[in-house]
């Protein structure tokens, strides 16, 4: 079936995670959320069948984040722990990697947390620091560098963190990922304060030479790109579902309160300087959800550099949409638009984050402007 038009399973999990959103709504208790989605197969239902998961892809991951996030309680943690370390697990690590996490991942007992950005490479991944080096004498690596604005390493088991290791033939560094538990020692965190009203805290993390088995290296030393790519796919396809959904919540909000609530004789969405940014919004948030499961698709598919121009676009777009659309049901709500009771000023921060995380708008128009488009790089 083409990706835009839902089979009739793809209908049912919607409805069916809706149900169960709606029955937690936006006061959740993020672990009690986590634990009932878990046990009901969705967190895992884009890992492999033989590891406990769904057996689903990106798209199925895609619409339980989404309707989560449409009844105000989105699990930000399904973007980082089953959707970019479940999928490059799945892809690319050994077969007791596999056996040691996916079922874990799968049925929500085990969290990972994912370690790219750092103080000074956030959009230039190139520029890393962390490194790893072999230590001669036990094969053990040793992992050293800061990272910055880790999400959730506080409740995950392990992170999942991108490093360096020097080319033999080149000497030139490589990218490779290593599963870091969180007691490693020399593996430490700071809480960034964040102005983020958000479930999950954000972290900066610093590795002192963290001794790490040889087998904590996910996957082909010779591989590195490759991996770290087929996680943030996903990631751009889940901060898109992310997005949409808290778009969609907002909207909500503000259609019911402009047919409920009346000015002189009329409810207030009767009236186009209300109704029509209402509609615009709705039009932005399908749009989006559109090349959100055009780049699911193409993911499953196999097709992942025709997902990488999808996912792009699809978390541009969203990003877009999200921000305009929580804007516009503030506004809707007036002064209501910023109480606690109706819950949507803490959006107003949160819909920002994704226009700038996983990757910024700008970056993305860069990517599609030389990869896409053919345009000379600016730098």
């Amino acid at each position: 079936m083409p990706p835009t038009l839902e089979s009739e399973e793809h209908k049912a999990l919607r409805a069916a995670v809706a149900a169960l959103g709606k029955r937690h709504g936006r006061t959740f208790d993020r672990e009690s959320l986590w634990s009932e989605a878990a046990k009901l197969g969705y967190l895992g239902v884009n890992l492999p069948e033989e590891y406990g998961g769904g057996g689903g892809g990106i798209a199925e991951l895609s619409i339980v984040l989404e309707e989560l996030g449409a009844e105000g309680c989105p699990l930000l943690m399904m973007v980082v722990s089953p959707a970019i370390c479940g999928t490059v697990i799945a892809r690319f690590g050994t077969d007791a990697q596999k056996r040691q996490w996916l079922p874990g991942l799968a049925d929500g007992t085990r969290t990972m947390a994912f370690g790219i950005t750092e103080p000074d490479a956030g959009s230039n991944s190139h520029r890393i620091t962390t490194t790893a080096r072999r230590d001669p004498d036990t094969g053990d690596w040793l992992l050293t560098g800061r990272k910055v604005f880790i999400s959730g390493v506080d409740i995950a088991d392990a992170t999942l963190i991108v490093g360096r290791t020097a080319d033999a033939r080149t000497g030139s560094l490589k990218p490779c990922l290593f599963i870091v538990p969180r007691d490693a020692e020399g593996f430490t965190r700071r809480q960034i304060d964040m102005e983020l009203n958000a479930a999950e805290k954000q972290f900066e993390l610093t590795l002192d030479d963290v001794r790490l088995p040889a087998d904590a290296l996910v996957g082909d030393e010779d591989a590195g790109l490759l991996q770290l790519f087929a996680g943030l796919n996903p990631e751009r396809i889940m901060t898109a579902a992310f997005a949409i959904g808290m778009g969609r919540h907002a909207l909500a909000r503000a259609v019911e309160y402009a047919r409920d609530r009346t000015v002189w004789k009329a409810p207030i969405g009767a009236h186009q300087a209300i109704a029509h940014p209402l509609a615009q919004a709705h039009i932005d948030l399908e749009l989006a959800r559109l090349m959100m499961q055009k780049a699911a698709h193409l993911y499953d598919a196999g097709d992942d550099v025709g997902a990488g121009e999808a996912a792009n676009m699809a978390k541009y777009a969203a990003g877009e949409a999200c921000v305009r659309a929580v804007d516009q049901a503030v506004h809707t709500l007036g002064g209501n638009g910023l109480t606690r009771e109706f819950g949507l000023a803490s959006l107003i921060t949160a819909a920002r984050v994704s226009r700038i995380a996983p990757v910024s708008r700008e970056m993305i128009l860069n990517y599609v402007s030389h990869q896409t488009l053919g345009l000379p790089k600016s730098y």
